[in-house]
């Protein structure tokens, strides 16, 4: 059934997080019809997975109600590594899965509908391209930075996932040499030092606030303490260092800076500003700019993907 003959017209998106599931019903214009917001299941991967697929059967059940027919398509994004191909979740720490054949196990629960799989900074990069910081960049540098640190990788209006789905792993170059060790195996990561997890953790030390944030931190660099100034060149010279890799690479016209410590806005972005120009030699520089769609990114990019994903041909498959 074409788009046009589909009586229903409207997409299914929605955002895995680690604690929550962020979604909508949107129209073609992304303007969403219809919001809802719920805990991520905990327990088992068996129980998180079922509280995924349960909540997509309630979206489509809520679209049926006020459009009349299934959905068009169904957009997840998720973190992790991610086969967009296969629509796999290969992995997720926070989620505890391996292998899962999300995108499968939501289209047999929905009657066949379509299923798209990403990765959600990429999600987010897709959104920030399209109808965000980026929009009308044709190469661009999508960084989020929370409680670890990913990217993602926008030329000519589409996400490049990488021949394995690790494109963008920004958060896991090393920038320190025998530093702390990340989740990962490795040491020094750039997220040891400079995501909101990290700089949260080096103000808490700093300060004597158990469980201060870096939200804390960025007051207090506000402020003038000098302890916070400290954590926080340390955070933005480690960023820098990461952001140089990125551009040697990469080439952006654009890097996006978003995510909880990207909400720091220019008492982040001035200063990265300035130690990425320091550290740079022949490359040219990219704008160094804010994100602008804050938390409802990867949901947008979740919607954008699925109406991309409903443009492509598919096949009906009979689950045996």
């Amino acid at each position: 059934m074409s788009l046009q003959e589909h009586p229903a017209n409207y997409v299914i998106a929605l955002d895995i997080g680690g604690t929550t599931l962020k979604a909508a019903l949107t129209d073609s214009d992304n303007e969403p019809l219809f919001r809802a917001r719920r805990d991520t299941a905990t327990g088992e991967p068996e129980a998180v997975v079922a509280g995924i697929v349960d909540f997509a059967a309630e979206l489509a059940e809520e679209g049926r109600a006020r459009r009349g027919g299934p959905p068009v398509a169904v957009g997840l994004a998720v973190p992790g590594v991610v086969d967009e191909a296969a629509g796999l979740a290969r992995y997720s720490a926070n989620l505890g899965w391996r292998d899962v054949p999300l995108a499968r196990l939501v289209s047999d629960r929905l009657g066949g509908v379509p299923v798209a799989l990403t990765h959600d900074v990429r999600a987010g990069g897709l959104a920030e391209g399209r109808l965000g910081a980026g929009a009308g960049v044709e190469r661009f540098f999508f960084v989020a930075l929370g409680t670890g640190i990913a990217g993602a990788i926008g030329v000519g209006g589409r996400m490049e996932p990488g021949a394995h789905g690790g494109a963008g792993e920004i958060g896991h170059v090393v920038v320190r040499p025998g530093g702390p060790r990340c989740g990962c195996g490795g040491h020094g990561c750039l997220e040891t030092v400079a995501s909101a997890s990290a700089v949260g953790r080096a103000w808490a030390e700093a300060s004597g606030a158990a469980g201060a944030s870096a939200a804390d931190a960025a007051r207090a660099v506000a402020a003038g303490d000098g302890r916070a100034l400290a954590v926080w060149r340390d955070a933005v010279e480690a960023l820098a260092d990461g952001l140089l890799v990125a551009v040697n690479l990469l080439d952006p016209e654009v890097v996006i800076v978003g995510g909880g410590l990207g909400e720091a806005g220019e008492i982040l972005l001035d200063p990265l500003r300035s130690a990425l120009a320091a550290k740079a030699t022949f490359q040219r520089l990219p704008a160094v700019v804010p994100a602008a769609l804050g938390e409802a990114a990867g949901r947008l990019g979740a919607g954008l993907l699925a109406w991309d994903h409903s443009q492509l041909p598919h096949t009906a498959e009979v689950s045996p």
